[in-house]
């Protein structure tokens, strides 16, 4: 005798539909919102149709800027200090580390790169330009340091300090 496997499923609970009799209207169907572009629409080219109403539009949305982009990168400038007067641009250069340093390097009979050679030379251009403006001279300066005050002790006259 064949064994039947039990299962969960009864039989018929109810009458059948028939197939064929009417069905009740269901309500209207939602219309879902729709957000943001379909998909794909990236990829997908307008099509150019002959409407008049429509803008025509060569520019194909997938292509980006036109804008050319320079292959060698220019050299950015520093910004450059603003000084309120030349007293205090001339104190900046003299007390310059870099400067001082490439100065000594100068004096020892090392041999500069043409950067740093220029650098000095547009500081040391710079630092004349101030003291013109100032009237700071480097001969008057050694005149000073050549004169004591000692030399005129001859011309003094004793006579003159009595009372």
């Amino acid at each position: 005798m064949p064994r039947k496997k039990k299962s969960r499923k009864v039989g018929l609970i109810g009458v059948r539909k028939d197939p064929n009799a009417p069905r009740p209207p269901k309500g209207p169907k939602r219309v879902k919102k729709s957000t943001g572009k379909p998909a794909g629409s990236r990829h997908n080219v307008e099509s150019t149709g002959n409407n008049p109403n429509q803008k025509k539009t060569a520019n194909d949305p997938r292509i980006g800027s036109k804008k050319p982009i320079p292959l060698i990168a220019k050299p950015t400038q520093a910004e450059k200090r603003r000084y309120a007067t030349p007293t205090q641009e001339l104190a900046e250069i003299e007390a310059d580390d870099r400067l001082a340093m490439l100065l000594d390097k100068a004096e020892n009979g090392d041999k500069l790169t043409a950067s740093e050679q220029q650098y000095v030379n547009e500081k040391m251009a710079r630092h004349r330009v101030l003291c013109d403006l100032l009237g700071i001279s480097d001969e008057e300066s050694a005149d000073e340091d050549e004169t004591s005050p000692l030399d005129n002790i001859e011309r003094l006259n004793i006579d003159d300090f009595k009372d």
